[in-house]
């Protein structure tokens, strides 16, 4: 497998950035650039340092350094019936898995398969004072630094530059099968609640639009006795549906700003202020357009708003944490990043 390690000249670049405390902005494909807070400083490439540096399909594990295409490992892993079962998105062909990992994005699949962290077993990192540190492992069974590891994820680079990742995949379905009613957005959640306390091999929810798109995997034995179950139609190119969700391409995402990203729990009320709402995750995530802050307190119902996607760059785009967990976020970048050169601010403007 072609690739490229440039472990060395990283490092060079970190560590003479460190001596002038010179800020790094890290750029793997840069296709997400536009989620987060704008970092200034000298770019950090590290999309040359690629390639599949080994995949196991018996041991569901593959790894690969950071600058390695997504779509150069999900081809793999699809020639091999197999998946990274977070379904992330790209938003870009250039995406890197380094970049995904460090932006810890999960698609459709997350409400049944989980967040990328669960599939992340280990990482090769380069700190910010030049050291190169790996944690975790290639199978869940070494567990040493396995927590470290996951830190990563969601990141932002603002804790090290990214090497390698070791992920977790899992064999692709026998079949899939989308079926979509027709409801209103508070019998949509009502419907998915009663889907939730059921069997059925739901992986995948979207309601939009009066439409509740529902994704389900299986036999086509059991896909025909959901079908029967559930009621509603088949969708034509499901595949195509569900990538447009994915990757921010259905006609709900287009040039719409400011564009907010809610985790709420599942039975949450609508955000009263947004001129239009998209519902994933059985619930749980809800993509809604409109308002200039946070379009309701979603930290009094137990969730938390991004403001994903802005027409010019803004202060607060997290949700910030309680103080604890923010002394916590500054101390871990203070270990891993002393001098500070790395992404700072991307995610919060002290750290």
């Amino acid at each position: 497998m072609p690739g490229h390690d440039a472990t060395a000249e990283l490092v060079d670049r970190v560590r003479e950035a460190t001596a002038r405390r010179a800020p790094l902005r890290i750029v793997g494909g840069d296709t997400k650039r536009f989620l987060g807070r704008d970092v200034q400083g000298d770019r950090l490439e590290v999309a040359a340092h690629c390639g599949i540096v080994s995949y196991d399909p018996a041991e569901l594990v593959i790894t690969a350094r950071a600058g390695t295409p997504l779509s150069e490992v999900m081809s793999e892993l699809a020639a091999r019936g197999q998946r990274l079962p977070f379904e992330p998105p790209s938003f870009g062909a250039a995406a890197t898995v380094g970049g995904t990992v460090a932006c810890g994005l999960s698609g459709p699949a997350r409400a049944s398969a989980g967040p990328l962290r669960d599939y992340l077993l280990g990482v090769r990192v380069l700190t910010g004072d030049g050291k190169v540190l790996r944690f975790g492992g290639e199978v869940m069974k070494n567990v040493a630094g396995y927590d470290v590891a996951r830190t990563m994820a969601g990141a932002f680079g603002t804790l090290g530059v990214l090497l390698e990742v070791s992920l977790k995949v899992l064999p692709a379905p026998p079949a899939t099968r989308t079926i979509a009613l027709e409801l209103d957005a508070v019998e949509a959640l009502v419907r998915l609640e009663q889907l939730a306390a059921t069997a059925l091999p739901l992986t995948a929810s979207c309601w939009t639009g009066g439409t509740l798109s529902l994704r389900f995997e299986g036999t086509a034995r059991t896909l025909d006795e959901v079908e029967s179950r559930v009621g509603g139609w088949v969708v034509e190119d499901a595949d195509g549906f569900w990538r447009s969700v994915r990757e921010h391409e259905h006609p709900f995402f287009r040039d719409r700003l400011p564009l907010w990203r809610l985790h709420v729990p599942a039975a949450s009320p609508l955000a009263p202020a947004a001129t239009d709402t998209l519902i994933e995750w059985n619930g749980l995530q809800r993509w809604c357009v409109g308002g200039s802050q946070p379009l309701f307190d979603s930290a009094a119902v137990g969730g938390n708003a991004t403001l994903f996607r802005a027409d010019a760059p803004v202060e607060g785009v997290f949700a910030r944490p309680a103080p604890a967990l923010l002394r916590l976020h500054a101390r871990l970048k203070e270990i891993f990043d002393p001098a500070g050169v790395l992404n700072p601010g991307r995610m919060y403007a002290e750290i």
